[in-house]
């Protein structure tokens, strides 16, 4: 393949893992660390920046066919598009269900929607969600909108509100929780996010949307996006999410359950970027699922 001008910049690992959907990542380092994937002739490294012209070969590879997403699952992801253009597209994902395969599931959100868009070669995840959260999830259709979106989220531009309902009353005073975050590894291999000084630093506006006796309905804004930032910032403060089975409070679960919430109350419910250069913020916003609105209205 010749790299065109929606490639430039792009690390060649990422265009093989693009390239070779469903092979695993093992498989295409050990391609790129044996020489077998050239690069105008030659080896090349798996962060190598690709140019206009360059002349890549991959090797023949066979992979082991996915099962196809069923057509009920196909049909509710056509329904769950919120908005779509010529350069993104925006999904209103369920609970449930993983932005993309691995860990023992055939496949996820992107690998289903290029099942329904197979015209789409360049659709990719701009960002990803927790597979029990629900909302508002960003795909790019072409290499250069993914390019423009990651330097949108690398500078804080694009934005993500989310809505969260959490344990105990939420002081309004609270409007911004600043602590590190990072990743350590547990017994089981499960990894977990933690509050560490030593940390990436992490960011979150809150704001109160409802108060309730015993919970709060508020809304999270992501100043910067590490993994589970408003699942451990919440607990870190006092007030976990309910529903969370991973950091939250589990004699409060047992409690809400009673009102019916079955999952992680939380949701992607807004999302915003700049289409180009110069242009005014668009916004997309994701509804709450009705078994969410139904906790809310037997809370109240």
């Amino acid at each position: 393949m010749v790299v065109d001008s929606e490639r430039v910049g792009q690390r060649l690992d990422n265009l093989l893992l693009g390239q070779l959907k469903g092979a695993p990542r093992s498989l295409v380092y050990r391609l790129l660390r044996t020489g077998q994937v050239r690069v105008n002739g030659g080896r090349a490294r798996p962060g190598r920046r690709l140019e206009a012209g360059d002349r890549i070969r991959i090797p023949p590879v066979r992979l082991d066919p996915r099962p196809r997403p069923s057509a009920p699952r196909l049909e509710f992801l056509e329904r769950a598009v919120l908005y779509e253009d010529d350069r993104v597209l925006v999904l209103n994902k369920p609970a449930g269900l993983a932005v993309h395969g691995g860990s023992g599931l055939s496949h996820g959100v992107i690998e289903a929607l290029r099942v329904l868009r197979p015209q789409e070669q360049g659709l990719e995840l701009v960002h990803r969600l927790d597979r029990d959260t629900s909302g508002c999830l960003l795909l790019a259709k072409r290499r250069s909108a993914l390019r423009w979106l990651h330097r949108q989220l690398r500078e804080q531009g694009l934005e993500k509100r989310y809505l969260a309902l959490v344990h105990g009353v939420w002081p309004r005073r609270r409007t911004e929780v600043d602590a590190p975050l990072r990743k350590h590894q547990v017994r089981g291999g499960e990894r977990l996010v933690r509050v560490d000084p030593t940390g990436q630093s992490a960011r979150t506006r809150f704001r109160v949307v409802r108060p309730f006796r015993d919970a709060t309905l508020v809304e999270a804004e992501l100043v910067t996006g590490r993994t589970h930032q408003i699942r451990v910032h919440t607990a870190h403060v006092g007030h976990p999410i309910l529903g969370d089975g991973k950091y939250g409070d589990p004699e409060a679960n047992r409690h809400v359950r009673a009102v019916g919430l079955k999952r992680l109350f939380l949701h992607a419910a807004e999302i915003c970027w700049r289409p180009a250069e110069g242009a005014a913020l668009h916004c997309v916003q994701a509804p709450l699922e009705e078994g969410l609105e139904q906790v809310l209205a037997r809370l109240e």
